[in-house]
């Protein structure tokens, strides 16, 4: 009897240890070639794999800024679902029927040389077409399907004098795609869609040639910012340390022209744009804000969001 047992506690410690090492060994597989593919570190946080249902979950996904820039986020995906084809593996063939991605936040940072991080991943220097890096073998796979969801852009500029310029664009788009043939392509889709979706122009990583023949399907939820000139969040802290907070905000984005701490009340210079920040006390610990920003009588609702930026992360200390 006791031998029995013996051998089931072995056989059962053996099954864990055999799981953990194979969710230790794709979770590696997985940053290894995200790495080679755009030549920036990367993360994983979490993984689950179940070969019954042929799907894989994956948590907590990272890319970091490629060297050069700070050492912040550039792609933060909190939740990645995959349905795959295990008996592609066989014939040594990645094959993915349907891949789910939540696109929490792009970092776009522009340096004090005025170089793109963005611009400066594996895959946009490759499409330049300079003598920077020889092409990299496409990595060869099959994804069926691609739904992609945004959320937002944090755009950082540090190539003027003084605090970065931020702007902030909540995307909050849905959208999917077919037949998609190499990591580059899916990268490439990654990195690019949600800059598109925030209309910022210019930027290099948009010609790469291996997006050709990647099918768009129809939309599935509104570009949400459109015509909106305000950001607005509510606080669960005092109405004094919320003005403060969105005071020393505003002072490090631009120019404070007046203020009323009694009627929770800032306009400012930011960029250009004249921005409205209000205060609404709903009670004693939670506080509402709305930032407002307009330029030329037209809406610059990526200004306000980056004050409110600036003012969450002033809040977190």
């Amino acid at each position: 009897m006791r031998k029995k047992i013996r051998i089931i506690i072995l056989a059962v410690i053996f099954l864990l240890g055999f799981c953990l090492a194979r969710d230790f060994l794709i979770k590696s597989l997985i940053g290894t070639v995200a790495t080679s593919v755009t030549g920036a570190p990367t993360s994983v946080g979490g993984l689950s794999l179940s070969i019954m249902r042929q799907s894989v979950r994956i948590s907590n996904f990272k890319i970091y800024n490629p060297k050069g820039f700070p050492k912040d986020i550039l792609v933060n995906i909190p939740r990645m679902r995959v349905a795959c084809d295990l008996g592609a593996l066989i014939t040594g063939k990645i094959h993915l029927k349907q891949l789910d991605l939540e696109i929490k936040e792009i970092g776009m940072v522009k340096n004090k040389e005025g170089k793109f991080n963005v611009d400066s991943l594996k895959i946009a220097a490759e499409k330049s077409g300079g003598k920077e890096k020889k092409p990299a073998k496409k990595l060869a796979m099959q994804i069926d399907a691609l739904s992609l969801g945004m959320g937002r852009v944090v755009e950082r500029d540090y190539s003027g004098q003084g605090q970065p310029v931020v702007k902030v664009y909540d995307i909050n788009l849905k959208k999917s795609y077919k037949n998609i043939t190499s990591a580059q392509q899916l990268a490439a889709l990654i990195i690019s869609e949600p800059l598109k979706a925030a209309g910022i122009q210019g930027l290099k990583v948009y010609g790469v040639s291996m997006l050709a023949g990647v099918a768009a399907l129809p939309v599935t939820a509104a570009f949400t910012f459109t015509g909106k000139d305000y950001a607005q969040e509510t606080f669960n802290v005092t109405e004094e340390r919320v003005y403060e907070a969105g005071l020393q905000a505003i002072k490090l984005a631009g120019r404070v022209m007046l203020e009323n701490k009694g009627n929770g009340f800032i306009r400012a210079e930011v960029n250009g744009a004249r921005v409205n920040f209000k205060l609404r006390k709903l009670s004693a610990k939670s506080i509402q804000v709305t930032i407002s920003a307009r330029k030329f009588g037209l809406p610059q609702p990526e200004i306000a969001s980056g004050i409110m930026y600036r003012l969450s992360e002033q809040l977190k200390h």
